[in-house]
């Protein structure tokens, strides 16, 4: 059973990283259920308040991705078009079969839904550069809280590995 917990917590931890950039993924909560899993074996001891600490700051974090970007379109002028623009943006981009597609999608959504909201290109532009950045600190914060996650997981699973198998 250790084995089973262990391997779906890591690929919980891998989805986790995976849900920085993907939209309808929250990372860190995902990433944090692939230590609770790994916790929950046999070989590794309960630890709450490591449990409770990384909890919070996975919750910290998911709250933190919705203000995060509306923070970044407001203090540009942008618009909740703008907003939805780089959703609509990164999904495409992520599906694009360049480097960086989903950075490049992000940014193009951004502007495409500023322009159908403002008719000035200057000021849509300016916008959308709000929009993307507050984008870009949102999945930075979170990619690497999901990266330090992995990282704890990988940790404790070489620490315990002789009792694990």
């Amino acid at each position: 059973m250790d084995i089973f917990l262990l391997i779906v917590g890591f690929l919980l931890t891998l989805l986790g990283i995976a849900g920085s950039f993907l939209p309808v993924l929250p990372g860190p909560v995902t990433g944090w259920f692939g230590l609770l899993l790994l916790y929950l074996t046999d070989a590794v001891p309960m630890s709450y308040t490591f449990l409770g600490i990384t909890l919070a700051i996975s919750i910290i974090i998911w709250v933190l991705d919705y203000i995060i970007p509306a923070m970044g379109t407001k203090k540009f002028s942008g618009s909740k078009a703008g907003a939805i623009g780089t959703t609509i943006g990164l999904i495409i981009g992520l599906l694009a079969p360049i480097p960086l597609g989903f950075v490049i999608g992000a940014f193009l959504g951004a502007l495409v839904g500023e322009l159908t909201h403002i008719s000035d290109f200057k000021r849509a532009l300016k916008a959308a550069i709000g929009s993307f950045i507050g984008f870009l600190a949102s999945t930075t914060l979170k990619f690497i809280v999901s990266l330090i996650f992995a990282g704890l997981f990988i940790s404790k699973t070489i620490e315990y590995w002789n009792l694990i198998v």
